[in-house]
C-alpha cells in the first residue's frame, strides 16, 4: 500500500468534501495597464503574459517563468503601479485561443501579468495552491466550455466558480502535489528525449529523401502528373457546412479531414494535393496526401489516381519535398490551379520507384505517424501521465 493509500484510509476512507471554486478560492485580474514597452528589459520582476511560459535565469541567478511573446521581459515595482502580484498563484488567461491545459500556470513570487485571471487559495491550511494547480489543469477541458465570445474567447466566471473540488485533508494534497511534482519532472525529461530523439530523425530523414531525390537531369525520364495519373477533379462536390448531413464518412479539405458525413462520392485509393490556402505556401502540413476507403472530397483539394500504390506514394514523397511556389499563384490567396499542377515535372528512375518508396515510408512512419514510431511515444508518455494525474485527483464524495 502507498503512502497516499494510507492517509486516504485514515482521514478520509468514506470520502471527502466537494466545495464550490467560490468557497475556498480569490480571484483577482489585477492587469497592469502600463504601456509595456516601459516594462522591457528592467531586472526586477518577470512580466507575464497569457502565451507559452518558459524559464528564464535573472543575473543574480533566480529564475522566473516568463511568456514567449514579444512584449514580455522584466519590470519595476514603481513601472508595475500598485499591480504588482507576489506569492505563490494559479493563472488562467483572461483571453484565449488554446486548450486551458496548454495556457494554465502554476507560478510563486513577484510578478505583474497583463491578460492572466489569478487564483488562489482563500485558505492555504485548507486547500494548497499547487494542489488546485493540478486539480484545475486536470479539469482544463471541462473549463474550456466556459469560455464564451467570438475570436479570442473569454471565460464565464460564473460557471467556473460553481466547479466542485474534491478537497481532502491537507497532508493528503502536498502528498499528491509532491507524486505529481515528480512525476511532471519525469515525464518532461523523458519527452524532452523523445523529442530530441526525433527532431534528429526528422533531419535524418530529410537528408536521404533530398539524397534519393537528387538524379542526373541527362539520365532520367520527366513525366507529368497528368501523364501519370488520372485528375478526378470534376467528381469532386463541395458542401456548405450547415448543409451537411453527419455520418461517418471522412469529408476532406486542402489540408486533411474537416468533417464527417452521411454519404461518400469516391471508394479507393488516391492522392489529395492541396488546391489552395495559406498552408501551400506556410508548407506547415503535407500538400500531398493519400487517402483510402469510402471518402468524400471537396473543391479545396486535387484528386488523382495512379496505377498503383508504389507511384502514387512516390509522387507523394516528392511531392512534399520540392518547392512548388513557381506554380503557386497568389493574386487574391496561394493557389494551385489544376492546369500548373499538370505542368509539374515528376522524375521516373528508370529501375522504378519500389526502392525509394520502401526507405522513405520506414522514416516516415518513424518520425510522422502519431500510431506509430516517436510521435506516438511521446503521446503516450503524456496520455500515461494524465492519466495518473486523474487518478490522484479523483475522490469518492462524502456524503453528509
Amino acid at each position: 500500500m502507498s503512502e497516499l493509500e494510507k492517509l486516504i484510509q485514515v482521514f478520509c476512507p468514506n470520502g471527502v468534501k466537494f466545495v464550490h471554486l467560490w468557497e475556498v478560492t480569490i480571484w483577482d485580474k489585477k492587469f497592469n495597464s502600463v504601456d509595456r514597452k516601459k516594462q522591457l528589459n528592467i531586472i526586477t520582476y518577470p512580466y507575464l503574459l497569457a502565451a507559452d511560459l518558459f524559464k528564464l535565469q535573472q543575473p543574480d541567478g533566480n529564475v522566473f517563468l516568463l511568456s514567449t511573446g514579444e512584449q514580455t521581459g522584466w519590470t519595476s515595482e514603481e513601472l508595475a503601479d500598485g499591480y504588482l502580484c507576489n506569492g505563490e498563484v494559479v493563472t488562467i488567461p483572461w483571453g484565449k485561443s488554446r486548450p486551458v491545459k496548454e495556457v494554465i500556470k502554476y507560478f510563486n513570487g513577484k510578478f505583474v501579468t497583463a491578460d492572466n485571471r489569478i487564483a488562489t487559495s482563500a485558505d492555504t491550511k485548507k486547500l494548497s495552491n499547487k494542489y488546485l494547480y493540478y486539480w484545475m489543469l486536470n479539469n482544463g477541458e471541462i473549463i474550456d466550455r466556459f469560455y464564451r465570445g467570438s475570436g479570442i474567447k473569454h471565460p464565464n466566471m460564473n460557471d467556473v466558480l460553481n466547479m466542485q473540488i474534491p478537497l481532502p485533508p491537507l497532508l493528503i494534497q502536498r502528498e499528491i502535489v509532491r507524486i505529481l511534482d515528480n512525476f511532471t519532472e519525469l515525464t518532461a525529461e523523458l519527452t524532452a528525449e523523445l523529442t530530441a530523439e526525433l527532431t534528429a530523425r526528422k533531419k535524418q530523414y530529410e537528408y536521404y529523401r533530398n539524397e534519393l531525390f537528387t538524379f542526373d537531369k541527362n539520365k532520367i525520364k520527366y513525366m507529368t502528373l497528368k501523364q501519370i495519373a488520372i485528375n478526378r477533379d470534376s467528381q469532386r462536390k463541395p458542401v456548405a457546412k450547415g448543409k451537411r448531413e453527419k455520418g461517418n464518412y471522412p469529408y476532406y479539405g486542402a489540408s486533411g479531414i474537416v468533417d464527417y458525413v452521411k454519404e461518400y462520392i469516391f471508394d479507393g485509393d488516391y492522392l489529395l494535393i492541396s488546391e489552395d490556402g495559406a498552408n501551400l505556401v506556410a508548407r506547415n502540413t503535407p500538400i500531398a496526401f493519400s487517402i483510402s476507403g469510402k471518402t468524400w472530397v471537396n473543391n479545396h483539394a486535387h484528386i488523382l489516381e495512379f496505377e498503383n500504390d508504389a507511384i502514387r506514394q512516390y509522387v507523394e514523397f516528392y511531392l512534399n519535398s520540392i518547392d512548388l511556389s513557381i506554380y503557386i499563384s497568389t493574386a487574391a490567396q496561394p493557389k494551385l490551379t489544376q492546369d500548373n499542377l499538370n505542368k509539374i515535372p515528376i522524375p521516373i528512375p528508370s529501375n522504378g520507384v519500389e526502392d525509394i518508396v520502401a526507405i522513405l515510408d520506414k522514416f516516415d512512419t518513424l518520425t510522422t505517424d502519431i500510431s506509430k514510431g516517436l510521435p506516438a511515444e511521446i503521446e503516450a508518455r503524456k496520455k500515461q501521465y494524465e492519466y495518473y494525474r486523474d487518478k490522484l485527483l479523483t475522490f469518492k464524495e462524502l456524503k453528509a
